[in-house]
């Protein structure tokens, strides 16, 4: 029997393995992120997510299925109604979420902009879904020259928020969209309010790292609620402090990109503590999913497998390693939004080689991980830990 007593999520943001079946309510049939990347790449390299028996999971070209997989290996459905980051995110704590988002194809009403201008002190240009990087060269003219934000949404239940860094300082857009937030609550109660700042000239503008995401409350407890309250280290790497508002969570890092990502998952590998750590790693979704770019997603999944070995030599004896997603975002598929499909579970420290199936929610990990340390769950998904023949 196996003792665990520290456990590593890792979200591969968005890397899916194909569509649920029902993915067509989502406009989302056919969609399948990393078999779609590596028919266009010809075929990935990713020899250690191989080794952990990614390729015992879908067809995907390149990567092999193997006889004696070093991980346990499964895939999991979400149950939510939705396929964003936050629903994605709080079903793997354990939370799900039967109500969607509220989303805004024809751009928000106005009297949620009236409100928005009154507490800002300004008017806002654009209100309409639109891609981050298309709507701040169309708009990035007008809003050098008069001040004004640049809001959008998309797909996602997301009122977004770009300025130039010497326009709008990035403070003061934090401070416009915790305004926003505070706005857009019952009816409106958005998923995220996101702020996008950027940098450069006319024509050439840059989004910066110091974008900032001010989600939605959890309505209830998640997994990350009870394991602080029974005294276990919550560790957040990422965005994962901004998807939960902080909630449950006892210590936390963000990051750059997803080389910082994993190096600051290795700091806490490294330190002393016992309970959860909690990563995300952003750019497969946001740099290259999103952009509907599949070389440099591709390249991304290399880079992050190539740093596997590292992850894998800085666990303990007790530790277990989850390798999961929150959603699909295939860069293959029309238009730029997330698509809805089955993600990888790899689940290393444990038993080796066992085939945990089609989980029938992403909320079974955090069912499992709450098994593991013998405290509550929220009710919602069923345990692997006895698959995993993990010793409580």
């Amino acid at each position: 029997m196996n003792q665990i007593n520290r456990v590593n999520v890792i979200v591969l943001d968005s890397v899916g393995i194909g569509y649920l079946p029902d993915a067509e309510k989502f406009g989302d049939e056919g969609a399948a992120t990393l078999p779609h990347i590596a028919e266009m790449v010809n075929g990935l390299d990713l020899p250690n997510l191989e080794q952990l028996g990614l390729g015992n999971l879908a067809e995907i070209k390149g990567v092999n299925k193997v006889e004696d997989p070093k991980a346990s290996f499964g895939r999991m459905k979400e149950q939510s109604n939705g396929k964003d980051t936050t629903t994605g995110h709080w079903e793997l704590a354990g939370l799900v979420s039967q109500e969607p988002f509220p989303t805004y194809p024809d751009g928000f009403p106005e009297e949620v902009m009236e409100e928005f201008h009154e507490a800002i002190g300004r008017e806002s240009l654009g209100n309409k879904p639109a891609s981050g990087t298309v709507i701040i060269e169309e708009l990035g003219e007008e809003h050098l020259s008069t001040a004004k934000p640049i809001v959008y949404t998309s797909a996602d239940s997301v009122f977004q928020i770009a300025a130039h860094e010497e326009v709008i300082s990035v403070d003061e857009l934090y401070e416009m969209c915790r305004k926003a937030r505070e706005i857009l609550q019952g009816e409106h109660a958005v998923a995220r309010v996101i702020a996008r700042p950027f940098v450069g000239e006319l024509g050439d503008f840059t989004r910066t790292a110091n974008r900032k995401d001010f989600s939605l409350e959890p309505p209830q407890d998640t997994v990350l609620d009870i394991l602080k309250e029974n005294d276990k280290d919550v560790l957040a790497v990422g965005k994962i402090e901004n998807i939960f508002v902080e909630k449950g969570i006892t210590d936390a890092v963000h990051t750059k990109d997803n080389m910082d990502g994993v190096d600051k998952t290795l700091e806490y590998l490294r330190e002393d503590n016992e309970g959860l750590i909690f990563s995300n790693l952003v750019d497969f979704d946001q740099k290259y999913g999103h952009r509907r770019n599949p070389e440099g997603y591709a390249q991304a999944l290399k880079d992050f497998d190539q740093r596997l070995p590292e992850i894998i030599d800085a666990l303990n004896d007790d530790d277990l390693l989850m390798i999961v997603a929150d959603h699909g975002c295939d860069p293959t598929y029309t238009g730029t939004d997330h698509t809805r499909e089955y993600v990888p579970l790899l689940a290393y420290g444990a038993e080796t080689g066992v085939d945990l199936g089609t989980r029938d929610t992403f909320a079974d990990l955090a069912a499992t991980i709450a098994d593991i340390f013998s405290v509550p769950d929220t009710g919602n998904g069923s345990s692997f830990a006895k698959e995993l023949k993990i010793n409580k």
